[in-house]
Parts: structure tokens; sequence; C-alpha cells
């Protein structure tokens, strides 16, 4: 449209999402599956997924939805991973334990909600994670994940509610 043959139109605008958009999306993907590493690689698999795709870059709202199943992927990996190995050794399949250098580097009050976070059910994890730490609207949080903005608000109050309860009123 401004000039510009077909091959080269599809790399700078996906370019320039990613450089705009890549560090929020790494954050997004941290708070759902929970390592920087992992989000790291679920947002630059992401990104070359959508590389040649289309001339134009894609909209951030479909581009949260990749990184949103994308996650989901990664968490429903681990759990077939986690329930295998407890099958195998015959343990109970506890939870990983953080590294000292992640504990060391959060606040304790931010680890108690991470945690708290954590064992919410994961739609409503999901939704919190969009609205409070992406800042997304009811309509674009429902346009992510593929439900009514009426089910967003409902499915926020319960979450909110839930944290209340488990972090006794400091939520």
């Amino acid at each position: 449209m401004n000039g510009e043959t077909l091959p080269r139109a599809s790399g700078p605008p996906l370019a320039a999402l990613y450089r705009e958009h890549r560090l929020g999306l790494v954050r997004l993907a941290v708070l759902l599956v929970g390592d920087p590493e992992s989000a790291e690689d679920i947002v630059q698999d992401v990104f070359s997924r959508l590389h040649g795709k289309s001339a134009d870059a894609p909209p951030l709202a479909y581009v949260r939805a990749c990184v949103l199943n994308a996650s989901r992927s990664v968490l429903r990996r681990r759990g077939v991973a986690a329930r295998w190995a407890a099958l195998v050794s015959g343990s109970s399949g506890g939870e990983a334990e953080d590294s000292a250098e992640t504990v060391a580097l959060l606040g304790e009050s931010r680890q108690e909600m991470l945690a708290a976070l954590a064992r919410l059910p994961r739609r409503q994890r999901e939704m919190l994670v969009l609205r409070y730490y992406l800042d997304l609207s009811d309509t674009d949080i429902a346009a992510v994940t593929g439900v009514r903005p009426s089910t967003v608000r409902s499915t926020v109050a319960r979450a909110l509610d839930r944290l209340h309860s488990e972090l006794g009123g400091t939520a």
C-alpha cells in the first residue's frame, strides 16, 4: 500500500509489534506459566509462527490470545509430565520449589500474591492477569479469551473474592 513489495511488508509491521509489545507479552506469559525462560520461549514461538503468515501484522488481541493458548499448552505438558513422573516414581508429585534467586528477587508480599494467584482456577487466573497486569478492558479480555464481557466481569469478581479471602483481606 505504501509502495513496498509483499515480502518486505510482512517483516517490518510484525517486527514493530514485537518491539513494542514483547515485554508485556512476556510478562503475561510469566504470570501464567511461572518462569521467565518458558515465557520468553512462548512469546518467541508465537512470533516465529506469525512470521510470513500475512502482509500485515496481526491485531494485538490476536497475539495475546496466541500467547495465552501457548501458555495453556505449556501448563498442560507440565501437568502430563508431572503426573507421569509421579506415576513412575510412586510419589505424590509435589510442586517444584522456586530457585533461591527467584525467591530473593521477589518481595514476600509479591511472592504471596503470586502463590495465591497460582492457586486460582485457570480461567480466573487468566482473567485477573489480563485485567490487572495488562490493564485490558472487559471487552478486550472477552476478545482474547472468547467469552462474553459479562462472563469476564463475573469471573473477575469471583477471583477477587477468592484472593481476598485467601490473603486475609490484604488483596
